[in-house]
């Protein structure tokens, strides 16, 4: 149902209370008077009718009937009213308007009646011989103590009603005036109920959409005002309860946005009530649209989906390892606990999703280099104590095997000594890792100085091999590092290339810069490296051909190092390799700029 508004009801019942009060005020006047025209007509009547009377004495009898009937319209003619004379047997013997002889008998009139009871009597009624209202007041002619006849005096309501009509145009003039004023009053008093109450009402919208800074101005009315005042009131509460509310909603977003945990809640009907940033990129869905959608369309993984159904089942905080494949393969530890609303009821699950991917390579990676140092120093261990107790037994006192013995067990010490250091090496260099340029001892080194340091230390291994090293080009230029640690790394590609050549081949070395880096390449002729295992060469203790590099005195670390020594100088190795053409390494040294 349509609802009206203020103004229009206000406005709507004062009008009709003034207009039925006018109407009714009207109606009244107006009954009032024709009523008060009538008694004053009919008064008058009755006083002409008294003074024809007394002309009328001693003339009711047959003999007089002309003399009564001309007496009648003399007196009519003067007065203006109609005179009318009626014996008691209800015979007209005079009237001033008709020939007494063609009336009709009056005897039945009411006022006739009235009037031969003894009593003057009146009546308003249509007149058929005249076609008009008229009134009518009769009254008996009593003559020692008997009723001799009836004079009746009549006038139309024909000029009654001509000053009645004036009488209520003028009513109606002055009541439109009054109406029309009424209306005006009414649109005032409307509009200055209505209008407070208007303006308190916008207000209030405003207030709804959240402008709490709003403040309604008091009417003059004292309700409105205390209601004006309660409502500022309460807007000012509303306004420190949002504040406060918003505040503490950015520092939660801000601490989950932050957070590198995944955060996911939802509610006990498996919708998404919030996921945080990370939550977000580890299942690839956008947080806003995200929320209020069912899990299992958010979460395509059944292990997780598995985790919300068992905490909302069971209640109980849970941990679970579970594992994802968007984006990529990850480990996440899902920490699961209950949601709690105000009162303390259950209100859902929430999730807690750790990615601990780089943790559990971290810990594969351990146990893989523990394990390739178990392996790695069993081997020269073992040898070193057969070749010992052999030597200890008594048919191992030739000179000749005692000789061969010994160099043997001095090898196996070399290669266990080497070991070890490319162990301590990679432990140095971990650490300097997250070490800055000073605490790295960077400083400006010459490219040329590097390669010709690392050429004077594999020059001997070179030559034993028949490998010809050349230096095709080495720019002038500086880069900025450790000076012993990017010749190590030089070292160890050279002394890889001349390992991995063939005899009488040729190993190249030379260096190029750009604003930003100056680039080591070592180029060697061996048989290269297979596509699928050039991103596992850098690995610790990996081998491409594990015999060989057995039998060439390889740790399976020396790459590793060098990628570690590129590290800790921020700049990267990299690798062009083809089976059967060789290899190219090239190392990436921040260019020295003053």
């Amino acid at each position: 149902m349509a609802r009206r508004s203020l103004f229009g009801q206000i406005l709507s019942a004062i009008l009709a209370v003034i207009l039925v009060s006018l109407a009714a005020a009207t109606w009244e006047t107006s009954r009032s008077m024709r009523a008060f025209h009538l008694s004053q007509t009919a008064a008058t009547l009755e006083a002409r009718a008294r003074i024809v009377e007394l002309e009328m004495t001693g003339l009711f009898s047959e003999s007089q009937v002309n003399k009564v009937d001309a007496l009648c319209k003399d007196i009519g003619r003067i007065s203006g009213t109609r005179i009318t004379v009626i014996l008691p047997s209800g015979k007209v013997i005079g009237d001033s308007e008709e020939p007494s002889a063609q009336m009709d008998n009056h005897g039945d009139r009411p006022e006739v009646r009235d009037a031969l009871a003894g009593r003057a009597g009146h009546a308003v009624r249509y007149s058929h011989t005249l076609r008009q209202d008229w009134v009518y007041v009769a009254v008996p002619v009593i003559e020692h103590g008997e009723t001799r006849g009836v004079v009746r005096a009549s006038t139309s309501l024909a000029s009654v009603n001509s000053a009645l009509r004036g009488a209520y145009l003028r009513m109606a003039a002055n009541g439109a005036a009054v109406a029309l004023l009424a209306v005006l009053v009414s649109l005032f008093l409307a509009r200055r109920i209505a209008g407070p109450v208007n303006r308190m009402v916008a207000g209030t919208r405003r207030l709804a959409a959240g402008d709490f800074g709003t403040r309604l101005v008091p009417p003059d009315s004292a309700e409105l005002a205390e209601l004006a005042g309660a409502m500022n009131t309460m807007a000012g509460d509303l306004r420190e309860r949002m504040e406060t509310v918003d505040r503490q909603r950015a520092e939660l977003d801000a601490v989950l946005s932050s957070m590198e945990e995944g955060v996911l809640a939802v509610d006990r009907e498996e919708r998404v009530i919030s996921l945080n940033r990370a939550a977000a990129e580890l299942f690839g869905v956008n947080p806003q649209a995200s929320r209020g959608r069912d899990i299992r369309e958010v979460v395509r993984n059944p292990q997780v989906q598995g985790c919300v159904a068992r905490l909302l089942a069971e209640s109980a905080p849970f941990s679970e390892n579970v594992t994802i494949s968007t984006p990529g393969e990850r480990n996440l530890l899902v920490s699961a606990t209950g949601l709690r609303d105000g009162r303390g009821g259950e209100a859902g699950a929430l999730l807690v999703l750790q990615d601990v991917t780089e943790l559990r390579r971290l810990e594969r990676v351990r146990s893989d280099f523990v394990a390739n140092v178990s392996h790695e120093l069993r081997t020269p261990i073992t040898s070193i104590k057969g070749y010992a107790e052999t030597l200890l037994a008594e048919n191992a006192r030739d000179p000749e095997t005692l000789e061969r013995f010994l160099g043997i067990i001095v090898r196996q010490s070399d290669r266990l000594t080497a070991l070890v250091d490319d162990i301590l090496s990679l432990a140095r260099l971990e650490r300097s890792e997250a070490a800055d340029s000073d605490e790295a001892g960077f400083e400006p080194v010459g490219a040329n100085a590097v390669v010709e340091a690392a050429l004077h230390l594999c020059s001997h291994s070179a030559d034993e091999r028949g490998i010809r090293i050349e230096v095709a080009q080495v720019e002038n230029t500086l880069l900025l590092a450790n000076a012993a640690l990017a010749e190590q790394a030089l070292v160890n590609l050279l002394d890889n290339a001349v390992k991995y050549s063939e005899r009488n081949a040729v190993v190249r070395v030379d260096a190029v810069s750009d604003a930003d880096w100056v680039v080591i390449r070592v180029t060697d002729s061996g048989p290269g490296i297979a596509p699928d295992q050039q991103a596992r060469i850098f690995e610790r203790f990996y081998r491409i051909d594990r015999g060989r590099s057995r039998a060439m005195g390889g740790t399976g670390l020396g790459l590793s190092i060098v990628k570690h020594i590129m590290n800790v100088h921020g700049g990267r190795i990299e690798l062009e390799s083809e089976l059967g053409k060789g290899s190219r390494f090239s190392l990436f040294f921040q260019a020295y700029r003053a």
